[in-house]
Order: C-alpha cells, then structure tokens, then sequence
C-alpha cells in the first residue's frame, strides 16, 4: 500500500497545484492586479507549489534528504529527461530561441545554491540569501516588461496568463482556492511519509528517494508541458519553461524552506549530485548560445544519461 499512498500523494499534489493557480490567477484578476504580476508571480510560485509543499514538509519532518533531492533531482530531470523525451519525438527548433538571459540567470542561482550548500546547512540566511536574489530577479523582469509596454511592444495580457478565464463564476474561483489550499499539505504529507517509508523498506537513504522517486514524480507536469510544446513546435516554451522551473526551484523552494526549517546537506550531495546538476544545466549552452537544434540523437543522449544518473544514485 506504501506504494499507492505515493501515488496518491502526488496525484493529489498536481490536482491541487492546478487548482490553486486556477483559483489564485483569477481571484487576482478579478482584483484589479495586472496581468504581468500575476505571469510573474502568481502563475510562477503556484505552478511550483506541489515542490514547495514537499520540501516544507520534508524538512519539518527532519528529512532534508527528500527536501533538498527533490529540487536538485527535480532540476537535473529537467534537463536530461524533460528535455530529452520530447526531443525523441520531434525536433526542437531551440536555434530560434533566445533564451540567453533567462539562462545566464538560471547558470548564476545554480552556483548561488551550491556555494550556500557548502556551508554545511541551510538555515535561515540561506534562505534569505536564495529570496532577495528570487526578488531581484522578478523586479528586474517587472521593470522591463514595463519598459516594454511604454515602448508600445508587446507584453502579455490577461488571455495569455496560464489559467485565466475571464468568465469563470466567483463560486468556482472559491472552490478551486479551497481544493488547492486543502490538497496540497494533504498530498505532501502522504508523498513524504511514503517515500520515507519506502526509503526504510530497500534500506536507501533519504536522499536517494528525493533524488529520483520524488524528482521524478513533480517532473511530470514540466514533462507535458514540454511534450505538447515540442509537439506544437514551440521549442521555446519548452525550454523556456525548463529554465524557469530550474531557476524557482532553486531559489523559491529552498529559500521558503529554510526559513521555515534548518535542512543539513548530505555529503553526497556535495561530492556529485550538485555537480551532475550543475553539469547538466551546462549541456544546454550549446542549444542557448550556439543555436543548436535539439534532434533525435540529442535527446537520446539526454535521456540515456538521465538513466545512467539515476543508476548510478540507486546503486
């Protein structure tokens, strides 16, 4: 049953996540609160709140493993395996993206949170550290879509943000706030204390469960997304919303995280897999700055490594 509860924990997580960013663009639009807000904040912190839930818990519950191999894992999966998979099926054209700043932002906030990890702990100046540089990054954003529309080009409106629905009834708003509030510890909670479990069952540690069962399972949505985007031939949504996952959950999770809770830093982690994340954001300069292509064989090679990673980890 251990194996179900997980399941179901993360099944429940995503459904809440939706719900909430469904719930909370729309209440905010209703509001009066400008669209480009809500893409930059809204829609960005309640696409990630299943991993945020995760880590909070995971590190009130004194495993930092599974809060710290959820982000870390998460972020490598991004790379190797949400990129690779859609790249088998199609082709991603990333040589007409222009993703180089996102990118260079993304490439800063890892060796941020590396050097922090080299500290031994991430306690609450971490997580201030992690936030002021998340906040930095959204005003900086914020004055430069505004400089934008004084200009006159284009920024994005209210039909564009992910989960508005300018008819959606007031009750509905209500009801998606309440399942989204109400599931997300709920499925959190279950995620943990299975994968835990699990984690004492086959005699692996925390981290290992954190690094590839939980990574894994809050992988999925980026996972379809990119799938469609890369169906669609939208290569820089796909590798847009990649980078902006990496950069949240680095800065935004673990920041929240550690302020709540103090979360030790396995040695392992500091051995490898910061390194393999690292070198794995790395592998997408040549796609960024060169305008490579993502073909079939890239993705292949991707997701071979992303297998060979996961090996290694459970071995």
């Amino acid at each position: 049953m251990v194996w179900f509860y997980a399941a179901l924990g993360l099944v429940i997580l995503l459904l809440a996540g939706d719900a909430l960013v469904k719930g909370a663009v729309n209440l905010a639009l209703r509001a009066g609160v400008p669209a480009l807000i809500v893409s930059l904040t809204i829609v960005a912190f309640g696409t990630s709140a299943p991993e945020l839930l995760i880590s909070v818990n995971a590190a009130l519950d004194g495993v930092p493993g599974i809060a710290l191999g959820n982000v870390v894992g998460s972020n490598t999966a991004n790379v190797l395996m949400v990129l690779g998979i859609p790249a088998i099926l199609a082709v991603m054209h990333t040589s007409e993206c222009d993703t180089r700043k996102s990118y260079v932002i993304m490439l800063g906030a890892s060796i941020l949170f590396i050097g922090l990890a080299f500290r031994g702990t991430f306690d609450w100046i971490s997580g201030l550290v992690l936030l002021a540089a998340l906040f930095a990054i959204l005003a900086e954003n914020f004055w430069e879509a505004r400089q934008h529309r004084r200009k006159g080009e284009t920024v994005p409106e209210e039909e564009d943000v992910e989960g508005a629905d300018p008819e959606m009834a007031w009750w509905k708003i209500i009801l998606y706030l309440v399942l989204g509030l109400g599931g997300l510890p709920l499925g959190a909670d279950l995620l943990v204390d299975s994968a835990t479990e699990i984690a004492q069952r086959f005699g692996v540690s925390d981290t290992v469960i954190g690094l590839t069962l939980v990574a894994v399972g809050t992988s999925l949505p980026e996972l379809a997304t990119t799938v469609s985007a890369a169906l669609r031939r939208q290569a820089d949504v796909a590798l847009g919303n990649v980078i902006g996952s990496n950069m949240f959950n680095l800065l935004a999770i673990i920041g929240v995280a550690a302020l709540i809770a103090p979360m030790e830093v396995d040695a392992e982690f500091l051995r490898f897999d910061l390194w393999v994340m690292l070198a794995s954001s790395v592998l997408l300069l040549p796609f960024v700055f060169f305008r490579f292509n993502m073909t079939r064989p890239v993705g292949i090679a991707l997701s071979a490594a992303y297998v060979l990673y996961v090996v290694t980890v459970l071995g």
